[in-house]
């Protein structure tokens, strides 16, 4: 092999890695070069057959081809890379003028508002949170609620009874039917003082415009010493004073029974139906939301609590109730029915979490 011979193969291969046209062609350029069947390994391969001094001269001449050849790949890509991520950019271009598209805006549901509405305001009061299980056995749920075998209750047609392995009824297992089992478990596992409310879900055999089988409630308990109905009365015009953004909102307690408590009322509060529209504060009607009392003794003592050293309250309302009242909600039933019209409609805007301090409605 002459000298003629490498420069010819030079301007060969550099002539390919030249006209390469994207970076598939270049690649085929290298391997057909620099590959192990390449044409450089087969000029190497001829080396053999030249005399010592051209096999020296030729093998130097050929190592600086592979240089070259390495450099002008090198080189030859850079061009082509940039050249394609400036035909990517161009293909690609935005037009920064048009207008956004349109996107869907998720709304919080009214419950989880309501809910958040409901722990900043006893929150406030120094109430803290308490949870439970869904799931409740037979004490927790109606014994250590002073609740008898014969109320109506406990009949199946008002609570959901689980079954057995064998698919009988479980009377000890049930779908709790209040979230009164969380005070029980606050006061067997807490000393006194205690001041706690317990939201969740509740479970009971009824449907209609006002009642769904399964619901939200929310209920308060305190418990210390020398605790009168007169702070059961105080802490719940507070809340709603806060919770319907009106002041000094009608109150009246009306004598009821509940096993739990004694003794025990209903609270109603005064609104207006004038024009059809129910207006909260400015009355000559009074609609129930509630009902509380003086914590039953007899519950005290199955909790483990000294009903001679320690009294307190509790009462309890339904979620959906109070958030129909505020914001005009109609049915019950609607609030489950996963209508994304109807939570565009009474939905709030995300993230801005309630506060007495900035008002608790967005």
């Amino acid at each position: 092999m002459t000298a003629i011979d490498v420069e010819a193969l030079k301007s060969e291969l550099l002539a390919e890695v030249s006209a390469a046209a994207d970076l598939a062609a270049l690649d085929a350029a290298r391997v057909g070069a620099l590959g192990k069947k390449g044409k450089i390994t087969a000029a190497m391969k001829g080396l053999g057959g030249l005399s010592p001094d051209e096999r020296k001269s030729t093998g130097q001449a050929l190592n600086a081809i592979k240089d070259a050849i390495a450099e002008a790949i090198d080189a030859r890509k850079g061009d082509l890379e940039a050249a394609a991520l400036e035909q990517q950019l161009e293909s690609e271009r935005l037009d920064v003028s048009l207008p956004i598209r349109p996107e869907q805006r998720g709304k919080l549901h009214p419950i989880s508002q309501t809910m958040d509405e409901i722990v900043a305001i006893f929150g406030a009061m120094g109430l803290s949170v308490r949870e439970g299980p869904n799931i409740e056995d037979d004490f927790h749920n109606f014994t250590a609620l002073n609740i008898p075998a014969e109320h109506p209750a406990r009949q199946m047609m008002d609570t959901f009874y689980l079954r057995d392995k064998d698919g009988n009824p479980d009377f000890e297992k049930v779908l709790r039917t209040h979230t009164s089992p969380v005070q029980v478990r606050t006061m067997q596992s807490e000393k006194p003082p205690i001041r706690i409310i317990a939201p969740g879900r509740t479970y009971r055999s009824d449907y209609d415009a006002t009642h769904t089988p399964m619901f939200h409630q929310v209920e308060g308990l305190v418990i210390d010493k020398n605790i009168t109905f007169g702070h059961l009365k105080g802490c719940l015009q507070e809340f709603c004073d806060a919770y319907f953004e009106v002041e000094n909102v009608p109150l009246r307690f009306r004598p009821s029974y509940f096993p739990f408590t004694e003794p025990s009322a209903e609270v109603d509060i005064g609104c207006s139906r004038e024009g059809g529209e129910l207006k909260i504060g400015h009355y000559d009607d009074w609609l129930e939301i509630l009902g509380c009392g003086m914590v039953h003794p007899k519950v005290l003592q199955y909790c483990g609590i000294d009903p001679e050293e320690y009294q307190g309250f509790a009462f309890g309302m339904g979620i959906e109730r109070i958030a129909m009242l505020k914001y005009g909600i109609p049915d019950l039933r609607t609030f489950y029915e996963a209508d994304i019209r109807w939570l565009k409609h009474y939905g709030f805007v995300p993230l801005e979490v309630a506060s007495l301090e900035r008002g608790l409605t967005p």
